[in-house]
C-alpha cells in the first residue's frame, strides 16, 4: 500500500492550544491525522517490544517551535518512517502497528464506536447486510458477510472484500482490497458519495481453485454471479457462438457448466483497469492494463492511432515499484482542503525482454497500487504452490502480511513507496545468470519486441 504524508495542518485541541497535525494518506486518501507525539508513542512501543536493531530512525524531539522549514523536514522524515515501518514483513504486519492505524482513522473521523448495519454487495446487484461495529477490521467484516450468506469457514480466505467506484457509464474502477489497519464501516463512512461500494470478489488467480469454491452451494452462487458480471461488463471475451452456448447453459440453470465454459475464455478471472497511459513500446501510449492468468496484459493505443495487444509475464519481471508526485506547497496544507489529494502514480517493472535484456516499463495511472498488490498476489500464489502449500495457509499469510519482501525494497529511496518481489530470485522459472541489470536509456530500445513479449494486431473496439 501507498503510505504517504503529503500535507500538514495546524490545528487546536480540546483546551485550544495549537499543535501540527500530519496527515497519512493511504493511496493518495486521508487515512488518519496524527501528533508527532502520537507517532514517538508508538515509536516507542516498537522499541520496547522488538528492539533498537529492528526499528528504523525516527525523527528526534526539538526544544523549540519549529519553524516552517523544519515542519517540512520532520514531515517528510516522519513519512519515511512510515514507509521503512509499513515495508518491513515484521513491523509492518504486526497488531501494534495495525491497531494504531485503525484506532487513529477512527479518532480523526470522529466516528464512535457503536454498532452499525453496513452493506456489502454482491455481483448480481444484491446487498448482504451485516451488523458490526464501526471498529471492526476488514477481517471481522469479512468474516460477518461469510457468516450471513452461510459460507463455509475453510472458503472464507478465497474471497476479500473491495473497495469499488461506480461510474456513470454503468461500469466500476476497482480502488483498493481492503487492508487489516482499516475500518471497512470508516473507509467506506469518511468518503461522503454513494459512488463507492464494498464488494466481494474472489481474491485468488490460478483457476484450479475454482473447484474447491464450487463444491460449495454459497460459493458455487458468489462464483457464478461474479462470472456472469464480467462477461456482461466485457472483462471476459465472448463471441456469438460462446455466447450462444452460455446462454442455453444459463437457461438451465447448469452453472458448474457455464464457469467451466467461461474458463476457457479470454481474460477470465482478469481484473481490468482503468484507460492509463504507458511508455511501451513508445512514450505517451494510451492503454488498457488488464491483470490475471499471472501476467499484465496490455491493450495499446499507439501514437499512429494502430492498436496492438501484448502480455508481460510475472515470472520475467525482475521487480517492480510504485512512485508517487504530490503537488504541496512548503510541506502544508489548509485544514478545509480535501482529503483526496491530486497525487500522481506510476508503476514501473524491470522486464526480461530477451535473454541479458532487462527493460524498465513504466504504466501512468492511479490504479498503480492496485496494479501492484495484484502483481504481489500473484508472486505469493505462485510461491506457495511451487511449496506445496494450500490457499487457505497462502491467504492467512496474505492476512498477517507475513509473506517476506526482497531486500530491494528497503533500498529504493523516497518517492519510491512500494517495491515488488525480486520475482527471479523467489521463482527458479528464470535464470538471473548472466543478466546484466543496468536499466540506462542508453541500454534500451523502446520500439523493439522480444521474449514473451508478442504484440498482435486488434480491433479498435478493443481500446
Amino acid at each position: 500500500m501507498h503510505f504517504s504524508i503529503p500535507e500538514t495542518e495546524v490545528r487546536s485541541d480540546e483546551n485550544g492550544s495549537t499543535y501540527v497535525a500530519y496527515n497519512i494518506h493511504v493511496n493518495g486518501v486521508l487515512h488518519c491525522r496524527v501528533r508527532y507525539s502520537q507517532l514517538l508513542g508508538l515509536h516507542e512501543q516498537i522499541k520496547k517490544e522488538y528492539g533498537n536493531n529492528v526499528v528504523p530512525a525516527f525523527p528526534p524531539k526539538k526544544i523549540f517551535t519549529l519553524t516552517p522549514a523544519e515542519v517540512d523536514q520532520r514531515r517528510e522524515q516522519l513519512e519515511k518512517y512510515m514507509q521503512a515501518v509499513r515495508q518491513d514483513p515484521i513491523l509492518g504486519s504486526s497488531e501494534m502497528f495495525n491497531s494504531f492505524l485503525r484506532k487513529a482513522q477512527q479518532e480523526t473521523q470522529q466516528i464512535p464506536t457503536e454498532e452499525v448495519q453496513l452493506e456489502i454487495y454482491l455481483f448480481n446487484g444484491q446487498k448482504v447486510k451485516v451488523n458490526i461495529l464501526t471498529s471492526d477490521q476488514t477481517e471481522d467484516v469479512l468474516e460477518a458477510v461469510a457468516s450471513k450468506l452461510d459460507l463455509p469457514d475453510e472458503l472464507v480466505g478465497y474471497f476479500s472484500l473491495f473497495l469499488v467506484q461506480e461510474r456513470g457509464d454503468g461500469g466500476c474502477t476497482y480502488v483498493r482490497k481492503l487492508q487489516e489497519f482499516e475500518l471497512p464501516y470508516v473507509s467506506i463512512t469518511s468518503l461522503h458519495s454513494p459512488d463507492y461500494r464494498i464488494v466481494l470478489r474472489k481474491s485468488y488467480w490460478d483457476t484450479s481453485y475454482d473447484s474447491d469454491v464450487m463444491d460449495d452451494r454459497v460459493g458455487l452462487n458468489l462464483l457464478y454471479a461474479q462470472t456472469v458480471s464480467d462477461i456482461e461488463r466485457g472483462w471476459i471475451l465472448v463471441n456469438k457462438e460462446q455466447h450462444r452456448q452460455l446462454k442455453s447453459l444459463q437457461e438451465k440453470g447448469s452453472k458448474k457448466e457455464f464457469i467451466r465454459l467461461a474458463q476457457t475464455l479470454k481474460y477470465y478471472g482478469y481484473i481490468k483497469f482503468d484507460p492509463c497511459i504507458t511508455d511501451f513500446p513508445e512514450k505517451g501510449c494510451h492503454v488498457i492494463v488488464g491483470a490475471g492468468n499471472n501476467e499484465l496484459n496490455f491493450h495499446v493505443k499507439l501514437p499512429s492511432d494502430q492498436m496492438k495487444e501484448g502480455s508481460f509475464k510475472v515470472t520475467r519481471m525482475r521487480c517492480w515499484r510504485v512512485t508517487s508526485s504530490v503537488p504541496v506547497a512548503n510541506g502544508t496544507a489548509n485544514p478545509s482542503s480535501s482529503s483526496k489529494c491530486d497525487v500522481k502514480l506510476e508503476l514501473a517493472f524491470e522486464y526480461l525482454m530477451s535473454k541479458d535484456r532487462l527493460q524498465w516499463v513504466t504504466i501512468t495511472s492511479p490504479q498503480a497500487i492496485m496494479m501492484s498488490i495484484c502483481l504481489q498476489s500473484m508472486v505469493d500464489e505462485l510461491m506457495v504452490k511451487k511449496s506445496g502449500g494450500s490457499i487457505k495457509k497462502m491467504q492467512k499469510k496474505r492476512l498477517n502480511g507475513s509473506f517476506q519482501r526482497s531486500d530491494s525494497q528497503q533500498a529504493v529511496k523516497s518517492p519510491p513507496l512500494l517495491v515488488g518481489a525480486e520475482v527471479f530470485t523467489k521463482l527458479s522459472s528464470v535464470s538471473l545468470r548472466g543478466l546484466s541489470s543496468s536499466n540506462s536509456a542508453s541500454d534500451i530500445s523502446g520500439n523493439d519486441f522480444h521474449g514473451n513479449y508478442a504484440f498482435e494486431g486488434i480491433g479498435d473496439d478493443d481500446l
